[in-house]
């Protein structure tokens, strides 16, 4: 069974960073491309950011509202792939999920909520 776990998120002022995890266990994440979305609420969930397997080069892509400000990496030594979050700003504020697979997304977290506000 594959388990995709994300933490890391909370409340934070415009301006800050935050970094959130997605841990895997039952499925090794290199192996997979990992996703990261967001909804907040009233909206449709949104794709924030990918990284493709190593064997397609952990190809990153993200969406233009959070380009040179999110960042997507993996270790895997630990089965994660992390978000680091700066600059952030109160849109940025959702529930944000990690999802993996290959060829298409089968497994998803539960959500971690990231609230900006002052």
């Amino acid at each position: 069974q594959v388990r995709l776990i994300e933490t890391g998120g909370g409340l934070v002022q415009p301006g800050e960073s935050l970094r959130l995890s997605c841990a895997a266990s039952g499925r090794t994440l290199s192996t997979v491309a990992v996703a990261w979305f967001r909804q907040a609420p009233g909206k449709e969930r949104e794709f924030v950011g990918s990284i493709q397997r190593d064997s397609r080069g952990g190809l990153k892509t993200y969406t233009d509202s959070v380009k040179g400000r999110f960042t997507v990496s993996r270790d895997n030594d630990k089965n994660t792939v992390y978000l680091q979050m700066n600059s952030l700003k109160p849109e940025d504020t959702a529930v944000y999920y990690c999802a993996a697979g290959d060829g298409s997304l089968d497994y998803w977290g539960q959500g971690t909520q990231v609230t900006v506000s002052s």
